[in-house]
């Protein structure tokens, strides 16, 4: 199968997903994880039409980016050229936040006040195309030690935290399921991310308007959708 032949399957089983569940497929965007290939096969991902891509190291995300910003079809400085988005979906340093403020489009796993404030003052500095910075705010649902993520308990006063930082803009929750329990256990880490965004939701924050729920990879993303996914992130499912 080419790269475009399974990212059309795997569409297909997110507009199927969608339509279980009583939603629109146009409701969920997909990422497409590039964690294990390279910035061909990234290119390969974009000209098939999949032009939110998404990196777990920050390293690996600015590399491939100034790589395909250099290939023709993917220059910025284009206004017809299409467009590449970032998604910065692993975890982040804060000695790694002014590098990759300028290729990023959303940063999906922060989980410290002291991130926020190292993004909000890179962005200060110039050190972001735009004039705020997109987050999410990774919640460790499953409460598994190994993973990072903020407790649901502290996001809470995290949000209140929100007017020092009116450069970052919180978008979203994000979360993994849990590695091990199955079908069940992850729509349970699902279903919590998405009770917390909705009773979350209810109060007003500065520069937070928690729309979007990045939830679901290969192996779980339809129970995800079922659960409320915006963002499902793929991998494995475009490459094999």
């Amino acid at each position: 199968m080419s790269i475009a032949d399974n990212l059309h399957r795997v569409q297909e089983r997110i507009a199927r997903a969608a339509e279980s569940a009583g939603r629109r497929a146009d409701e969920i965007t997909l990422v497409g994880v590039t964690k294990y290939v390279g910035a061909k096969e990234a290119a390969a991902l974009a000209a098939a039409g999949c032009r939110e891509l998404g990196e777990s190291r920050p390293q690996e995300l600015w590399k491939k980016a100034d790589e395909l910003e250099r290939a023709a079809g993917f220059i910025p400085a284009v206004p017809s050229a299409p467009r590449i988005h970032w998604h910065l979906i692993g975890h982040l340093q804060r000695n790694k936040v002014r590098r990759i403020l300028p290729h990023v489009a959303i940063i999906h796993s922060v989980d410290s006040e002291r991130l926020i404030a190292e993004i909000n003052d890179a962005c200060l500095e110039g050190c972001s195309t735009l004039p705020v910075v997109d987050i999410l705010l990774e919640v460790n649902t499953s409460g598994e030690s190994a993973k990072h993520g903020l407790a649901p308990d502290d996001v809470t006063l995290l949000l209140e935290a929100m007017p020092r930082y009116p450069r970052v803009y919180i978008l979203g929750l994000m979360t993994m399921a849990a590695l091990d329990g199955g079908p069940s256990t992850a729509a349970r880490n699902f279903a919590t991310l998405r009770e917390l965004r909705d009773k979350l939701k209810q109060n007003t924050y500065a520069n937070v308007v928690l729309n979007e729920l990045s939830m679901g990879m290969s192996a779980d993303f339809e129970v995800a959708i079922k659960e409320g996914a915006t963002i499902v992130r793929i991998g494995s499912a475009l490459w094999e």
